[in-house]
């Protein structure tokens, strides 16, 4: 009888070895045809980064389901079918791990409608910051906002469930038109020569943004044929409105997103520099004064 245990023994830790050499043989093997996959596809122009990044995504997860498959072949007995495993895969991730399973959903979902990817500007929900990363169960953002002004980067990265597309509200920067309209406001005494302070605010929007306007329009023409986006006007203009600080004049004029802040930095000195040689115009500003009171 202990011999008979003793050599069923010996069967089951050859087996469990032999499993285990066909696991790391497997492994390798996976290994060697991604490196050898990634070095065909290559790093190629910078238009092309994004077919890249998605072929090296699409590489990473076959082998990943095939090593599965095999693995699971080696490892679980009566693995007759696949269909078998994945029902019983879908099933316990559908009751045990919903959360898990609806963050693959949103990764399906990502890939099959594209509401962003890689390198789109995006707010969703709270985030907000540029897509560089889409993995099965989250995206990662390079966070713009929070504490810095005008949507530059703060340098975190920022790790989202996909699962978050199916239950907040997606804002995309850069689909389908990735030009945004940005506004800056100056404000002059009620006695300023406001006339001349709008054409003079005309003249340094044109001439800091002239270079921009052909791509603009043609930004334009292609964001109507696709998704009917139409601008009566794409031209810098200032609107003027009357507050109880003075003379409220807004700059609006199309810029990229990513170059929000160095238009506003370029426009802000251009203004300090134009309107301080005017008599006529004068910018004011909310002030307080304290007087105080002798105590005798």
């Amino acid at each position: 009888m202990e011999n008979w245990i003793d050599y069923l023994n010996d069967i089951i830790e050859y087996e469990v070895r032999w499993n285990i050499y066909k696991t790391i043989i497997i492994l390798l093997a996976l290994w060697l045809i991604k490196k050898a996959a990634y070095k065909i596809i290559g790093v190629r122009t910078d238009d092309a980064m994004k077919r890249v990044y998605h072929w090296r995504k699409t590489v990473q997860y076959t082998l990943a389901f095939i090593g599965l498959l095999l693995i699971g072949n080696i490892w679980i007995s009566n693995f007759q079918s696949i269909t078998t495993f994945l029902g019983l895969l879908s099933a316990g991730i559908a009751i045990a791990l919903k959360d898990i399973f609806v963050n693959i959903a949103g990764w399906i979902f990502i890939y099959w409608r594209k509401p962003f990817d890689v390198g789109d500007r995006i707010q969703i929900g709270e985030y907000k910051g540029d897509v560089v990363d889409l993995r099965l169960f989250q995206f990662s953002l390079l966070e713009v906002g929070n504490w810095v002004d005008a949507e530059q980067s703060t340098g975190r990265i920022v790790h989202v469930p996909n699962g978050k597309v199916f239950s907040d509200p997606q804002a995309n920067y850069s689909q389908g038109f990735e030009y945004i309209w940005n506004e800056q406001q100056v404000y002059l005494s009620l006695d300023s020569d406001y006339k001349k302070a709008q054409h003079i605010l005309k003249e340094i929007m044109t001439e800091l943004m002239q270079d921009s306007f052909k791509n603009i329009e043609r930004a334009i023409m292609k964001a109507h044929k696709e998704h009917f986006i139409h601008f009566g006007q794409f031209t810098p203009t200032v609107y003027a409105k009357i507050q109880e600080r003075g003379i409220q004049l807004s700059l609006r004029y199309l810029c990229h997103p990513r170059k929000r802040r160095v238009y506003e930095h370029q426009i802000t000195e251009a203004i300090l520099d134009r309107l301080r040689t005017e008599k006529e115009i004068r910018i004011v500003y909310p002030i307080t004064t304290v007087f105080l009171e002798n105590g005798s």
